[in-house]
């Protein structure tokens, strides 16, 4: 099972290595996107805590992940001829998702939903809330270094202080945390919780804390400056402002939901028996032979390989 899936992926991988390589520059280069390099890691464990179940089931195949990939392959090509990466890499994943799903079968694809699911965050994505996140950056510290008694005159994303004039940049919007936040607690309310009421609050604070915090990180820079100058201030702001800061938004956000946490990561996901009860995808699927739907997913790539020529 796990063979055919690494041709398949090969294959696959082969056709969107434009994707890739544009995917893996971001991952490496830009800090951003750095957390992605963990992602790979965190799915093979999220595998191996589901190593039980799957042996439990009879390795088959499906049809309802061949539609999936031909439909990432359809985002994929709109994605390319548009120009657009973000669309083209959500496509590649989607595929790639598709091609796991027909090789192992639709019980396996249950059992390994979330880790499937989760492979989606391997996609870069946050730049376009960067100017939200910056104008709400800005009116936070605006509100902060007003409440603390500084003299302070403010234009969108530029607040003029005694001490000079101070612009929440790109860089200072606090994206890479709040996308990183993100995708950890999306983890964490998958392994932890079981109330969809406990998640949701949980993920509201994975989204709220970082903003605030940044606000405050960004507060506290230019209340610094006014006392030993903002060049000195700044250098205190790029110390704080990397992950050791992240590290402490992270340990505050889980030590206080530590304890309404449910259950242990082991326990997450669907078990093989809940996944065969799942009969109406199961007979959808036709219990059709591994060599008919690699046969299929050869006709797929195939089209698609010449239907990217085209374009």
């Amino acid at each position: 099972m796990v063979l055919r899936v690494l041709v398949a992926w090969a294959a696959l991988f082969a056709l969107t290595f434009r994707e890739w390589t544009r995917m893996a520059h971001q991952w490496w280069n830009i800090d951003t996107y750095s957390h992605i390099l963990l992602i790979p890691a965190i799915i093979a464990w999220l595998v191996w805590l589901q190593r039980e179940e799957l042996r439990k089931i009879r390795p088959s195949a499906g049809w309802i992940g061949v539609a999936w990939l031909a439909l990432g392959l359809v985002v994929w090509l709109a994605g390319r001829a548009l120009d657009i990466n973000l669309i083209a890499q959500a496509g590649t994943l989607a595929a790639f998702q598709g091609a796991a799903m027909a090789m192992i079968g639709t019980r396996a694809s249950l059992v390994l939903a979330f880790p499937l699911f989760y492979s989606s965050f391997l996609v870069p994505f946050g730049d376009e809330i960067i100017p939200q996140l910056q104008a709400i950056t800005a009116h936070i510290t605006t509100w902060l270094t007003v409440a603390s008694g500084i003299e302070t005159v403010s234009d969108g994303i530029y607040i003029d202080t005694p001490a000079g004039l101070f612009i929440v940049a790109e860089a200072c919007s606090g994206v890479k945390f709040l996308i990183a936040m993100v995708t950890l607690g999306i983890l964490v309310a998958h392994a932890c919780f079981t109330s969809w009421k406990r998640r949701f609050w949980f993920l509201f604070a994975c989204v709220v804390v970082p903003i605030i915090a940044n606000g405050v990180r960004a507060w506290a820079t230019i209340f610094i400056a006014q006392y030993v100058g903002a060049e000195a201030a700044g250098s205190f702001d790029h110390i704080v402002y990397g992950w050791f800061f992240f590290g402490i938004v992270i340990a505050l956000v889980l030590g206080v939901a530590w304890r309404w946490f449910q259950r242990d990561p082991e326990d997450a996901g669907f078990t093989a028996e809940e996944a065969t009860g799942f009969l109406a995808i199961v007979r959808f699927d036709g219990a059709p032979t591994a060599m008919h739907v690699g046969l299929a997913i050869a006709a797929v790539l195939i089209a698609f390989a010449v239907l990217v020529r085209l374009v």
